[in-house]
């Protein structure tokens, strides 16, 4: 393992792609939940459960896709062309999820409109950000340094799992926020969905976790082979930890172990994940090295970062304590 530039870039934008998933994905699991709520004042409880938070959560995606452009230009390069389908419906939703947040609370008459608008960008944008996960595991055909592929490689049934995944985790995510924030009947209802969601969420993330080592010899060297097996089944161990902590919590009343423990299980598979294609920022050809910018690049960039970084977790961090707690339903976004 070489701690250089180029990995300690390689870290920061795994970071910001972790935070991104940590922090916007319960917001738009929320979105995934709106057709099951029952009455227009839930809906509008659930969104104001995210109102002061939801669009800061999105400067983590614009920091890994800014670094990814500024840091990996060979790495931009080749997975924009690859993912270009799924990125793009996904920075597509977002906008419209965005617009349905602010115009739902203008109208009575087509609220239901907007509704829809916010449920259909949370699902297309989640369902599109799995899919582009699954297309990037499972391998980019690179000639040289340019994209070898087709327009629909990005399209297998592997990556339709990790779509379909990632949509039942943000539900999850979604649902154990709104245990965490709310009170009364929709406190309850999500309590009652989240148990069958995170049975789904754990089945599907077997299913991908069965089938990833099979995708590559590599993959399935790291995961199989020892001595390196000694330290990758520690990430079982931890996910067996997280899973009793979840149904330990939803079983017992807590509000908050769920949803905590709901996001150490992505952690876990997000850790799974880089472990079984690390160096490689686009398997199986091309690693952190081959793609990263010269040095004297790099490091004019990290001197940027490691001043920005900070500042945005401080004010990130200081939003969800201002707004900690229950929501008060008298209170709300308008």
């Amino acid at each position: 393992m070489e701690f250089d530039l180029a990995f300690i870039w390689a870290g920061l934008i795994a970071f910001a792609v972790l935070t991104y998933v940590i922090l916007d994905g319960f917001d738009l699991g929320l979105g995934i939940l709106f057709p099951l709520a029952k009455t227009h004042g839930e809906r509008d409880l659930m969104m104001n459960s995210v109102a002061p938070v939801w669009d800061g959560n999105e400067t983590w995606l614009v920091l890994g896709g800014g670094g990814l452009f500024a840091v990996f230009p060979l790495a931009y390069a080749v997975i924009m062309p690859a993912l270009y389908m799924p990125i793009m419906l996904m920075l597509l939703a977002l906008v419209f999820r965005g617009v349905s947040f602010e115009y739902r609370w203008r109208t009575q008459k087509h609220k239901w409109v907007w509704d829809f608008t916010f449920f259909a960008g949370s699902l297309v944008a989640a369902l599109c950000q799995g899919i582009a996960l699954g297309a990037l595991v499972q391998g980019i055909k690179v000639d040289g340094r340019a994209y070898a592929g087709g327009w629909f490689d990005w399209l297998t049934p592997f990556s339709i799992l990790t779509g379909l995944a990632v949509v039942i985790g943000y539900a999850l995510l979604g649902a154990c926020w709104l245990i965490m924030k709310t009170e009364g009947d929709i406190h309850d209802h999500m309590r009652r969905l989240a148990r069958p969601l995170a049975i789904a969420t754990l089945a599907l993330i077997a299913l991908v976790s069965l089938w990833t080592p099979f995708l590559d010899p590599i993959y399935f060297s790291r995961w199989f082979n020892l001595p390196g097996s000694l330290w990758t089944f520690c990430v079982p161990a931890v996910m067996a930890g997280l899973v009793w902590a979840l149904f330990s919590g939803l079983s017992g009343g807590s509000d908050r172990r769920p949803f905590f423990a709901s996001l150490g299980i992505f952690v876990a598979s997000f850790a799974g994940l880089g472990i079984s294609f690390y160096p490689m920022m686009v398997p199986p050809s091309l690693s952190i090295w081959d793609v990263a910018a010269p040095d004297k690049s790099l490091s004019f960039a990290l001197v940027g970062a490691l001043g920005l970084i900070p500042l945005i977790l401080a004010y990130t961090a200081y939003a969800y304590w201002v707004f900690r707690g229950k929501m008060d339903p008298a209170e709300g976004y308008h």
